[in-house]
């Protein structure tokens, strides 16, 4: 979702900057970039580090509450091509899942902002067994859908995120936005979603996925 869907990096780091600073700390923007991808209680450690005297539980609650409350005021920054494509696999019966590290009420806010029915299912960070990198995000998902990883396909901004769908056995895509994805492993890196439809995401699926035995 942040980074993928929607541009919410922005938001998060304009959060970020002034908690740290209210406890006396400095908060870099190579600091922040540190944070992409990461589940939200790896990063109230870091920010505990950095100087943040408040519990894991309240740090992520007052992040999440901000980042909320910029979301209602401006709207949904969406990435280029993310609403298009969305609506694209929907009008194909292509079943779709959101797999975020922001807490359900977060994600919940982003899609209640979308002017269709964008999601079967959402599995956010307080749905996860374990954070990404770990696979248990994506393959709750798949379960959530009925489906098998290796009919999947997943879109991700950030490492993190793509070593998650990797380990679940996603076909998995890279759509850079912060930080640089080269090296990570996915399936195929592309510089943005614009102009891209289903049959895109289709023909990568179809490359990529594990060939059947004989």
């Amino acid at each position: 979702m942040d980074g993928t869907l929607v541009d919410t990096e922005p938001y998060w780091m304009a959060a970020e900057t002034p908690l740290v600073e209210s406890y006396g700390g400095t908060w870099t923007h190579e600091q922040a970039l540190g944070l992409v991808g990461l589940g939200l209680h790896d990063s109230a450690r870091i920010l505990q580090d950095a100087g943040v005297r408040m519990q894991e539980d309240a740090i992520v609650d007052h992040l999440t509450s901000q980042v909320m409350t910029q979301l209602r005021d401006l709207g949904n920054p969406f990435r280029p091509g993310a609403r298009e494509l969305l609506e694209s696999l929907r009008e194909a019966g292509i079943k779709t899942g959101l797999v975020t590290m922001s807490l359900r009420r977060m994600a919940e806010t982003v899609v209640a902002q979308i002017p269709f029915e964008a999601f079967d299912v959402i599995i956010a960070g307080d749905d996860a067994i374990r954070p990404k990198p770990f696979p248990d995000p994506y393959l709750q998902a798949c379960e959530a859908l009925g489906v098998q990883p290796s009919e999947v396909v997943a879109i991700e901004d950030s490492p993190n995120g793509l070593r998650s769908a990797i380990a679940s056995g996603a076909t998995s895509l890279g759509v850079p936005l912060m930080v640089s994805l080269t090296g990570v492993g996915a399936h195929a890196l592309w510089p943005t979603l614009e102009g891209r439809t289903a049959a895109d995401l289709t023909r990568l699926h179809a490359d990529h996925r594990p060939k059947e035995s004989s």
